[in-house]
């Protein structure tokens, strides 16, 4: 690809490398083990709670979560820590079909009120289980159409309030700051899969067009900072 064309289109192609099987198992404990602070400088999920998720959670009630993708765990970790500080009933069950990020999350102490399973979301689609508020967080660069289709026809099933699936933008500035500010993480694959998630990943304009290719009622995207994609589904008043 020409300098000049670079980022202008998805590298679907891109294989990251904690995603192979035969991965260095040592080099991924210790990249699970850095998505927590990764993900507090970039993902934006204090903001996204607050402005997103807190407002659909009652004081009165028990209120349930679904994160989807959960990896490491450090996402659905902090969503349960901000509820519980502000003093809200919040049940989360976190997924992933990945044997060894469940393996790592569930070795790590315990949270009150979050537990983990090795599963899909179809799955739970299955079960007929319902969630007050659906999330993910990098999931959407690993999807094809196909996929992110899927996922998305799961959260209007699971999700009764709101589901928010958060994902970073491709851009070249977001590139060439997450390249540099990663040079300090070494040993692990953040920075090298990191830079191939943002080749992967889509662009707002990508996303609506995903949305308009079929009716998808409650469903839009938005861009926050840094460099941040939201595909939010707000559920309507007869869901």
């Amino acid at each position: 690809m020409t300098p000049g064309g670079f980022l202008l289109r998805r590298d679907a192609g891109a294989v990251e490398e904690m995603d192979k099987p035969d991965c260095d198992p040592i080099t991924l404990e210790r990249t699970y083990s850095q998505f927590g602070l990764v993900n507090a400088a970039v993902a934006g999920w204090r903001h996204t709670y607050r402005m997103l998720v807190r407002p659909q959670l009652s004081p009165d009630r028990e209120n349930t979560l679904l994160d989807i993708g959960s990896g490491g765990g450090d996402v659905p970790r902090a969503l349960a820590r901000w509820a519980r500080r502000d003093g809200l009933a919040l049940s989360i069950t976190a997924i992933d079909p990945d044997g060894r990020a469940h393996a790592y999350a569930t070795s790590r102490p315990g949270v009150p009120g979050l537990s983990f399973r090795r599963a899909l979301s179809s799955e739970l689609v299955a079960e007929g289980r319902r969630f007050t508020i659906v999330t993910s967080n990098h999931v959407l660069h690993h999807l094809d159409p196909g996929a992110l289709s899927g996922l998305l026809g799961d959260s209007t099933r699971l999700a009764e309030r709101l589901a928010v699936h958060s994902d970073i933008a491709r851009s070249r500035i977001g590139y060439g700051l997450f390249s540099v500010g990663t040079l300090p993480l070494r040993g692990s694959y953040i920075r090298r899969d990191g830079l191939t998630s943002i080749r992967r990943s889509y662009t707002p304009a990508e996303l609506r067009a995903v949305l308009a290719a079929e009716p998808r009622p409650g469903w839009s995207v938005e861009s926050t900072a840094p460099f941040r994609n939201l595909l939010i589904f707000r559920a309507g008043p007869d869901a």
